[in-house]
């Protein structure tokens, strides 16, 4: 204080902090050799360098850093010592590859009733024929709609998405799923026309569909187990008692999340756009 000319700001805390900092000191021919390793084998762990610089260190009379000083070695090199891929442009100069990064769902994001519509899609086989269902559900008011396809070309999916947003009383803003190719191309391309974002799971990841895959269960369980033979012989009568079951489903079966209620209940209560949709709707 007496140095600040009595000031009382002087009192306050200040930072501690070191005005000069050590910088480690790591033997160039590690460096070098850490180097070596990543481009060798692109991106190596910090775990398996350590096992495989165990020979070459005793080799040099170097001493063996540990696993996490490794980290912080490659952590402090400016290009964190990872090795891009290239390809050969026409000129045969190499170009780095572009990774496309898909948008995930975050995590502990939680969608209101109609906002999110997760989707998947159910293979069946007999006899070696395949039959496929792509379902649809909202995870937060649990109603769903599915349809039976006769492949899972994004022209069916494609034709399904597009009846299932007609239904829909309000449009989502989000749509969820797997990484699958019947998600692409047609099908994709509505979702840009609808302006409707898209959230992917990583892959062999289904719990991130939790909802959707547990619907599948249900469906499965409830109605696909007993109309089997119409699934492989007549896919349109097969459709049709869908349909039937799925008004069984959204209207009058009690959901335990939803207090018991039927979907549609639940809709009604917290979406009010849901009661203009609901009187038009044709029985």
């Amino acid at each position: 204080m007496k140095a600040e000319g009595g000031n009382p700001a002087a009192l306050a805390s200040q930072s501690s902090a070191p005005k000069r900092r050590r910088s480690p000191k790591t033997d160039p021919r590690l460096v070098a050799e850490i180097r070596r390793l990543r481009i060798l084998h692109p991106n190596l762990g910090k775990d398996k360098l350590h096992v495989l610089l165990r020979p070459w260190c005793a080799e040099k009379g170097i001493a063996l850093p540990s696993v996490s000083t490794l980290g912080r070695i490659i952590a402090r090199a400016p290009d964190k010592m990872r090795h891009s891929p290239a390809r050969l442009d026409a000129r045969g100069r190499p170009k780095p590859m572009q990774r496309s990064r898909k948008p995930r769902k975050p995590k502990g994001v939680a969608t209101t009733a109609l906002q999110c519509l997760a989707v998947d899609t159910i293979e069946r086989v007999r006899d070696g024929l395949k039959r496929y269902l792509v379902t649809f559900i909202d995870p937060a008011s649990a109603f769903a709609l599915a349809v039976a396809l006769p492949s899972k070309a994004t022209r069916h999916t494609q034709a399904a998405l597009a009846a299932v947003l007609d239904l829909l009383p309000q449009k989502p803003q989000v749509l969820l799923s797997d990484n699958g190719s019947e998600f692409e191309a047609g099908f994709a391309q509505t979702l840009t026309e609808q302006q409707i974002a898209r959230w992917y799971t990583y892959p062999k990841t289904p719990k991130m569909n939790a909802h959707a895959e547990r619907f599948n269960r249900t469906i499965q369980e409830s109605f696909v187990d007993y109309h089997e033979d119409l699934l492989f012989t007549d896919l349109a009568r097969f459709n049709q008692k869908l349909a039937e079951w799925l008004v069984f489903y959204n209207a009058e079966r009690p959901h335990h999340r939803l207090g018991q209620q039927p979907p549609l209940s639940f809709l009604l209560q917290h979406q009010p756009q849901c009661q203009r949709w609901w009187t038009h709707t044709e029985p």
